[in-house]
């Protein structure tokens, strides 16, 4: 009966463990100069052969051209501890799992004291050590400080944190990683090429990521894939779809949707891969996965990138392309969504709901109040595009028809002297798109400056608050900057706008909030002042500016005359009498 590849190919010298260099090289020199420590500890992820190598070193250890990183493999000790060899009485292995507690530790410690029956060293291996009771690891503390000189300690786990902190101090630390999945590849190709198994380069990458980085759980995916290949061998399209992998197809179109913004064609997609009958958790995972690689080559160069990304050069020529229509704030928004809605699946009862769902967030950054969300907005517009807004935009409506005035009486300085006087009713203050749009010669598309008037502080303070609003209709982000502002002087046609903070200063002047601030001052009190933004307990005190009390209409009134006489240039004659 075959043996599993993962036990076929089990390595029976340091030199054949997969991709754990960092490891057995430091023990083959310890080995070479004879530099023997009592104990070690074994600690990484499983199946990425800690037990082995400790059985490698019992093997090294015992061999009688030895201690050596290289096993003669013709003494009775190199063939009892052969990969597949009957094992020798003085290599006892241990599982913690079943053997943790303070009996079988204390049967260990009496036996420990005899000698070995045929070999240089008595070794223990026991393996899932952080499975070992804390009564077991104090009763073996003792024994692991200060051990017989024939006895050698080796200890493997998968979480060395829940070893008892004093054992270990005790020994020798060495942590296996998990495998990358370009050397996984190859060594799956050798053994497929030993095995006479035919497979696709593209199969046995996905093989290698469907492991994660374990060789003995990619030995065992590539033999139960072995056993059921037809005489093609092993293609992408059999093993994709024995692994359960979403199809590359069905990625790629989903990423161009979400960069075209074609919600049909998205939720067609979705549609396609439930249908495949594709998991929509794995269709997830597989998107957050293209997303990370598209943010990869969007922050580096693509010579940089080749080294981090596992994928043929085809998919690397897809990759960069569909890079290219991103910006690196809408990826990072992208992936943080990918990966919430990730979480929101785990369990879920309707988990294609919540995959439409997550489609519906990815195509509507507008509908996002966060700070991705705004940033990916102001991308698009300093790129020229459009931001989908979550509400509907405000219509200017025309100006209302005049209606025929009634009949003026002009007051004269000396008629005005003769009348008694009396308090006028109050009128509203005129619309400063009606001003606007009344004066001679404007054309609404240009948005010429205009020249600068002689504008007071008070007046500026005056119209903040509508200019804050007018900030925040026309940039989220630069109003959060000024929201807090405060005009601190005008000067020559400069404005001084104080903020607390210091990054609000210095992301003011270096991302065009500033002139964004000039825009809407424009628009909002026709007057052409350059910005400079200032700290606020830096910056010039404001001035101390004696303000009239008045109500809040009689100040939008003042205001508004003001504004329409600086507008139109005219002089107040007379006044309309309501009636």
């Amino acid at each position: 009966m075959p043996l599993a590849l993962y036990r076929t190919y089990r390595p029976g010298r340091l030199s054949e463990v997969v991709g754990q260099e960092h490891v057995t090289e430091p023990l083959s020199r310890a080995l070479d100069a004879d530099r023997i420590h009592h104990a070690y500890l074994f600690s990484g992820p499983r199946g990425c052969g800690k037990t082995s190598t400790a059985r490698i070193l019992a093997r090294s250890l015992n061999c009688e051209q030895g201690p050596t990183p290289e096993p003669c493999g013709e003494c009775q000790s190199c063939r009892d501890l052969a990969p597949n060899g009957p094992g020798s009485l003085d290599v006892i292995e241990l599982d913690a799992a079943s053997h943790g507690g303070i009996d079988d530790t204390r049967e260990l410690r009496e036996r420990a004291m005899f000698a070995p029956a045929s070999s240089r060293y008595k070794v223990y291996i026991v393996d899932e050590a952080h499975m070992v009771s804390t009564a077991g690891f104090n009763a073996l503390l003792k024994l692991v400080e200060e051990p017989p000189e024939h006895v050698r300690f080796i200890f493997a786990t998968t979480e060395a944190d829940k070893v008892l902190p004093t054992i270990r101090s005790r020994t020798f630390n060495y942590t296996f990683r998990l495998v990358p999945t370009r050397v996984l590849q190859a060594h799956l190709a050798q053994v497929c090429e030993s095995e006479g198994i035919c497979a696709d380069a593209a199969a046995l990458t996905l093989v290698a990521r469907a492991a994660g980085g374990s060789v003995r759980d990619a030995l065992s995916i590539l033999g139960q894939l072995a056993s059921g290949a037809g005489p093609q061998g092993l293609d992408y399209d059999s093993v994709a779809s024995q692994l359960g992998v979403t199809d590359h197809a069905l990625v790629d179109a989903t990423v161009d949707a979400i960069a075209s913004g074609e919600g049909a064609r998205l939720f067609t997609v979705i549609d396609q891969v439930v249908d495949a009958g594709h998991d929509p958790r794995r269709f997830a995972t597989d998107l957050l996965q293209r997303l990370r690689d598209l943010i990869v080559l969007s922050a580096m160069s693509s010579d940089d990138a080749v080294g981090l990304l596992d994928a043929s050069d085809a998919e690397l020529d897809a990759m960069r392309a569909q890079a290219a229509r991103f910006t690196l704030a809408e990826l990072s928004r992208a992936a943080d969504l990918v990966s919430d809605g990730l979480t929101a699946l785990r369990g879920a009862t309707a988990p294609r709901l919540h995959l439409e769902l997550l489609a519906a967030r990815l195509l509507l950054p507008g509908a996002d109040d966060s700070q991705a969300g705004l940033f990916v907005r102001l991308d698009r517009l300093e790129r020229g595009g459009t931001a989908t807004v979550s509400t509907p935009a405000a219509t200017v409506s025309p100006p209302a028809p005049v209606e025929s005035a009634p009949k003026l009486s002009r007051r004269t300085e000396s008629a005005s002297a003769e009348a008694s006087p009396a308090v006028p009713a109050p009128r509203p203050p005129p619309r400063l798109s009606d001003v606007a749009a009344a004066a001679p010669g404007s054309a609404p598309e240009s948005r010429e400056a205009p020249p600068a008037f002689d504008v007071t502080l008070t007046d500026i303070t005056t119209m903040w608050p509508a200019v804050m609003e007018g900030l925040k209709s026309m940039s989220r982000v630069a109003w959060a900057v000024f929201s807090d502002s405060r005009p601190l002087s005008v000067s020559e046609g400069v404005l001084a706008v104080g903020v607390p903070e210091d990054s609000k200063a210095k992301n003011a002047r270096s991302s065009g909030h500033g002139e964004r601030l000039r825009q809407v001052i424009i628009d909002v009190m026709h007057a052409d002042l350059q910005v400079d933004v200032v700290l606020s307990g830096a910056g010039p005190a404001p001035a101390t500016v004696d303000v009239p009390s008045l109500d809040d209409d009689r100040a939008e009134e003042m205001t508004g005359e003001r504004l329409a006489l600086r507008e139109l240039g005219a002089t107040v004659i007379g006044e309309i009498e309501q009636g």
